[in-house]
Parts: structure tokens; sequence; C-alpha cells
């Protein structure tokens, strides 16, 4: 089931968070720059603080009443190349162990849907430059590389493409199993590292 985020939601999702990006991107064990960055920036009063944000909308995918992903689109975002516009996805994680259940396909689409509402031609993310199967799940649902930027942590920065799709000619929803399939997906974008 896929619903609107709730204050009551906050914890989950920043343990959510936590274990989706440290399995993302942390390869060669936690160093204390990693570690600090996921403490600080993953908190439930954060995400308190994001769920009543007007300028945010945050999804959340239940799996038997648990929160197992979600997605979040900032209306307001600050586009990371001149011709993207304000509407970007900047968060769209699914537990591991949910990957392959369709869940980032239903939460992308939901996403894509409240961007044609606010009357959207078209929305952006980012996504980092190594996660290809992140990558590719992008490109199948209609998203194009059109640049690249960097995420920072620190003096550290990493390579994120920019990702666009067209709102006007939507990608069909996928409706065979194997598509809906995505199997060991790691989605993220707020993160990129």
């Amino acid at each position: 089931m896929i619903r609107k985020a709730e204050k009551r939601d906050a914890s989950s999702l920043a343990a959510l968070s936590i274990e989706v990006w440290l399995n993302t991107y942390v390869r060669d064990g936690v160093s204390p720059l990693f570690a600090d960055y996921v403490l600080s920036e993953f908190t439930a009063q954060k995400f308190r603080n994001s769920i009543g944000d007007p300028n945010l909308a945050i999804w959340v995918s239940e799996n038997r009443k648990r929160i197992d992903g979600f997605v979040t689109v900032c209306s307001t975002a600050t586009p990371s190349l001149a011709n993207c516009s304000p509407l970007e996805i900047t968060t769209l994680y699914v537990q591991p162990r949910h990957q392959s259940n369709g869940r980032g396909v239903e939460l992308l689409h939901r996403a894509l849907d409240h961007c044609r509402g606010h009357g959207g031609e078209s929305a952006w993310l980012k996504v980092n430059a190594e996660n290809s199967r992140a990558i590719d799940f992008y490109l199948r649902h209609g998203f194009n590389k059109i640049g690249s930027t960097h995420f920072v942590i620190a003096d550290q920065a990493y390579e994120n493409y920019v990702m666009k799709t067209d709102l006007r000619h939507p990608v069909a929803r996928p409706a065979s199993p194997e598509d809906r399939s995505i199997k060991n997906v790691r989605f993220g974008s707020f993160a990129s590292v």
C-alpha cells in the first residue's frame, strides 16, 4: 500500500534511510565521515520537519503495516541544470529485501503523478554515477541522462548524473511481473555517493 507520510512515520523513515544509504554507498566499511553524515542527516526530527513542509510531498510504501520504502518530491527545488524544472524527486528508497516486489515502480509513479498534478512538464533527479542498477531503472521508466553534478560530503565529491523525464509523454506502467520485479536496485537520489 502507498500512502502519504505522517509525522508518526518519522523514526521509521530515518531508520530506513540509514539502512538503504549504508547498503547502497558504503562498500569498504563505515568511515567516520560516512557515519557522521548518516547520523546527522537521517534523523526523526528532520523527517518530522519534512513531513510538515508544504514544498515537500512524501509517500511511504507499507508491507504488512510496516514501512519498506518511500519517495520524496520537492516542488521548489533549485535545478541542478538550467533546463530542469523545480520538480525534483529527491529521494526514492526501498529496503533491499523488498526491492523485487514492484515497490520502487509504484513509488516512482506516485511521485510522477504528483508532479503532473502540479502542472509540471518535466521532473528530474540525481543518482550516483556508479549506481548502474538505479540508473537502468530510471532509464526504463522514461528518464534520460542530461548532465552531471557532484554530491559533496566534507571535502569528498562524488559524481551524480542528473536525469530528467518528460511528464507530458508518460512511459506506460509495466504490466508484466518481470518488468515490476527490479531485483537488487538500490534507489537513491537524496544522498548519492
